[in-house]
C-alpha cells in the first residue's frame, strides 16, 4: 500500500523513453556530413597552396577544439566542488533543485530491504524520505512481522512504540478482508496483491543540521489482481511529508502527514488484464532513491 491511500492507515498525524525520433538515448542528436576534400574526384587535381598565415589559423582552431573538447569531458565526469562555479549551491544543500539529479553516488547501505546509511545534509535527508515512503507503502505492510520490521527501521524507536499497536489496530481482519486479504494478510491462491510507491519528486520544507522537513510526491498502486478481484489494482496520487532527525548515525522519521495529490488528468491507455499486472509485479523489480 501507498503510504497512506484512501484507507490512511497511518493517521493524520502519523506518520520511457520517451517515443521520440530524435531522442538523445543512445545517440548524440548530431549529423556528420562529409565535405568534398578538396577537388577530389577530378583527374590530377591539385590543391591551392596555403600561406603560413592560412596554417597559423587552422592550427590555432585545432588548438582551441582540442582544449574545447577536454573542458567537456571534465565537466561530465561529475567534478568536485572545485569545478563548481563561485556561489553554487552544493548537491545536499537545502533549495537545491527540487526534482533534478545532483549526480551523487546513491547510498550503498541495505538494512533489510530498506536502504540505510544516508547523508548527514539535505540531499540525505531526502533520500531517506523516498525511500521510507517506498518501505511503508509495500505489500510488506499487510503482515505483522514485516510490518513491524519496516516500523523499526524507518522511524525513530520512540515512534516506532507508539505507533505499532495503532498500527496492528488499522490492520484489521476486517480492513484486510475488504482488500481481499486474510486475517494474515495473505492472497488469495491464484491472486496477486498489489502494493507499491513509486516517488515521483522530493522537496526539502526545512532542514537545519540534524532536523528536516521532506515532502515525497508520489503515484501509488493497490488493489488485487486476479480473475476473481472485485478490487482491481488502481492508482494514487499523494504526498507524503515526513519529519526526520538524525539519530545513531542516520535519518528517521518521528512523524509524518499526507494529503491528496497533486494529481494529473489520466492519460487515455487501456487498462491491462489482471494476468499482465500479476506478471509485471513479479518481473520488475523497485529501485533504491536517491537524490
Amino acid at each position: 500500500m501507498s503510504p497512506g491511500d484512501e484507507h490512511d492507515y497511518r493517521g493524520k498525524d502519523q506518520g520511457g523513453r520517451p517515443d521520440d525520433p530524435y531522442s538523445t538515448l543512445g545517440g548524440t542528436r548530431q549529423t556528420r556530413t562529409r565535405l568534398p576534400d578538396g577537388d577530389a574526384g577530378l583527374p590530377h587535381a591539385r590543391r591551392p597552396a596555403r600561406n603560413s598565415r592560412s596554417l597559423v589559423t587552422i592550427t590555432g582552431v585545432v588548438v582551441l577544439l582540442i582544449a574545447a573538447i577536454a573542458f567537456a569531458n571534465r565537466g561530465g565526469g561529475g567534478g568536485g566542488d572545485a569545478d563548481a562555479a563561485p556561489g553554487a549551491k552544493k548537491p545536499g544543500a537545502a533549495g537545491s533543485t527540487p526534482t533534478a539529479a545532483t549526480g551523487t553516488k546513491p547510498v550503498q547501505g541495505k538494512n533489510g530491504t530498506i536502504a540505510s546509511g544516508f547523508a548527514h545534509d539535505a540531499q540525505g535527508a531526502q533520500s531517506a524520505a523516498a525511500n521510507y515512503a517506498v518501505a511503508l507503502g509495500s505489500a510488506e505492510m499487510f503482515t505483522k512481522e514485516s510490518r513491524h520490521r519496516i516500523l523499526d527501521t524507518v522511524y525513530s524507536p520512540a515512534a516506532a512504540d507508539k505507533l505499532r499497536a495503532p498500527q496492528d489496530l488499522a490492520y484489521s481482519a476486517e480492513f484486510l478482508a475488504r482488500l481481499g486479504l486474510d486475517p494474515d494478510g495473505n492472497a488469495p491462491q491464484g491472486s496477486t496483491f498489489i502494493s507499491r510507491t513509486v516517488p515521483v519528486g522530493t522537496k526539502v520544507l526545512a532542514f537545519d543540521d540534524d532536523t528536516a522537513k521532506v515532502a515525497v510526491w508520489y503515484t501509488g498502486l493497490i488493489g488485487m489482481s486476479g480473475e476473481d478481484s472485485t478490487k482491481p489494482v488502481s492508482t494514487t496520487w499523494k504526498t507524503w511529508t515526513a519529519q526526520l532527525s538524525w539519530l545513531n548515525g542516520d535519518w528517521k522519521v518521528t512523524g509524518a502527514s499526507e494529503s491528496d495529490g497533486p494529481a494529473p488528468v489520466p492519460g487515455d491507455v487501456a487498462a491491462s488484464q489482471s494476468d499482465a499486472i500479476s506478471k509485471a509485479v513479479e518481473e520488475y523489480g523497485g529501485f533504491t532513491y536517491a537524490r
